[in-house]
């Protein structure tokens, strides 16, 4: 070192006592003693076992320390590329060889071009996903350089960096335990609102006006789903993976208004609306129409048991205001059994008969004229909503005078088994209260949180370029020549 004066003997010092603490044994001594006198050939054997055994860091930041001071203890190769290093010019270092044992100096190659790109050769992924810094692998993803197919995750050793890249890569594979160690609130509000247990949205609980403001939220072949959905509408016609998707039936029952009777056996979506419109049509006094859907109802035979007596009720009822009493008995026996209600219908129309024709009092339920299930206590106020709203008619005005009539006479007598019961049971006529899991957009990867392009990422990518010279380090310093003379000065 004292061919290059003593300020470099001080900067050769310098290095020799950092890493003296992280020698042991001969290698401690080999620098001890070059520290004390003249160094001998055990010295640069001595720091590359050191080396060897320490941090990227530490052997980029001795590197450094050796080209700052001029030391011929790098082969001349090894030598250029840390001076290109240094200066922070990878780009010169394409042309110096392909030797890059940790992928470092192709990265720091591709994160360090001037057009923005990152075009880092895929084969050298398992290089340098082991040991990158967290910010680094993320520029890489949102370059497209990584995508879910290179697995990254599967080279990092702490759980929370696993968790992490699968989130920002296969969202859809996090466990709800990992979503809970990322404190991913958003993956986790999702799963919350998919199991129902947040209200539903608008769309989900049939609210038609939103259809536009929806189609501007969702992703575009969302879009299409809804406006098949809102299409079928029309016609009363969807394709399975439609109905099937229960979430979606309140917006399809808001949007749809059939014009003619509806096949209850096309779908469970049709046999819910089938019967829900024959209510409907009971509550409206269209009878004509309602006797057409209570007839393909009850053509309907493979329905589940409480849905069957349902429409035997429903049918029974037509009969009812028809005075086919007969039948409707007959019905009625048919469903007895089974629901108190439909019992005391029986017992109501048996009642009837015995009763001359001319004495018999309306036939009708008065709650059902009023559009309400038997018994509601919001009956008051129906009526005067209505009375308002149809003032000016006088055949509907005198149905509902009479509908009143015949309730407050029953309040009064406590005594309603008079009126026909319908429905049965409202929850069979009751709207699914599902998400619309079809209609909600998939999984969004998890947000990036490091910091794009940091500084501090780059440069721990340098140090590890530096750190792969550790093989030019000599076993013997090069001979200076005046090259060597007028680099140092």
């Amino acid at each position: 070192m004292g061919v290059f004066g003593d300020r470099a003997v001080l900067q050769a010092h310098a290095v020799l006592r950092r890493l003296a603490p992280l020698a042991q044994d001969a290698n401690h001594d080999a620098l001890a003693d070059a520290l004390r006198d003249a160094p001998d050939d055990r010295l640069l054997p001595a720091v590359r076992t050191v080396l060897d055994q320490a941090a990227p860091a530490t052997v980029a930041a001795t590197l450094e320390a050796i080209h700052a001071g001029g030391f011929l203890w790098l082969s001349e190769a090894g030598e250029q590329r840390l001076a290109a290093l240094a200066a922070s010019d990878a780009g010169a270092l394409v042309a110096l060889g392909s030797e890059d044992p940790h992928g470092a100096l192709a990265l720091l190659t591709a994160l360090t071009k001037t057009d923005g790109e990152v075009a880092f050769p895929h084969r050298m992924l398992p290089r340098v996903l082991p040991w990158i810094p967290l910010s680094v692998l993320d520029d890489l993803v949102d370059a497209g350089t990584i995508g879910p197919e290179h697995r990254p995750w599967h080279y990092r050793t702490e759980e929370v960096e696993h968790a992490y890249l699968e989130a920002r890569l296969l969202p859809e594979r996090v466990t709800a335990e990992r979503a809970a160690v990322l404190k991913w609130t958003a993956r986790q509000r999702r799963e919350v609102f998919l199991a129902g247990g947040d209200p539903l949205p608008p769309a989900g609980d049939g609210d038609a006006s939103v259809v536009k403001e929806l189609e501007r939220e969702l992703p575009r072949d969302l879009v299409l789903r809804l406006r098949r959905i809102v299409d079928g509408a029309a016609v009363g016609n969807w394709d399975r993976d439609v109905w099937e998707d229960r979430g979606l039936w309140r917006l399809i029952f808001s949007l749809w208004e059939p014009k003619a009777a509806v096949s209850p056996s096309r779908s469970p979506l049709h046999a819910l609306m089938a019967l829900r419109q024959a209510y409907d049509l009971l509550c409206l006094n269209d009878l004509p129409r309602a006797s057409a859907q209570i007839d393909k109802l009850v053509s309907f035979k493979d329905a589940a048991p409480a849905y069957r007596a349902e429409v035997l009720n429903l049918h029974a009822y037509i009969l009812l205001l028809r005075e086919e009493l007969d039948t409707a008995a007959v019905v009625l026996e048919g469903i007895s059994g089974s629901h108190g209600s439909a019992e005391s219908n029986l017992r109501m129309v048996r009642q009837r008969r015995t009763v001359p024709r001319n004495d018999r009092p309306a036939a009708s339920n008065p709650y059902l004229d009023l559009g309400l299930p038997h018994g509601s206590v919001a009956w008051a106020a129906r009526y005067r909503d209505l009375r308002r709203e149809y003032v000016h008619d006088v055949d509907i005005s005198a149905r509902l005078n009479n509908a009143m009539k015949r309730i407050r006479n029953a309040e009064h007598d406590d005594d309603w088994s008079g009126f026909f019961v319908l429905p049965l049971d409202l929850d069979v006529f009751e709207l699914p209260d599902e998400v619309p899991a079809s209609l909600v957009p998939p999984l969004a990867p998890l947000a990036r949180r490091t910091t794009p392009r940091a500084p501090e990422g780059l440069e721990l990518v340098r140090q590890r370029a530096i750190a792969d010279l550790l093989p030019h380090l000599l076993s013997a310093p090069r001979r200076p020549d005046r090259n060597a003379r007028t680099h140092t000065q």
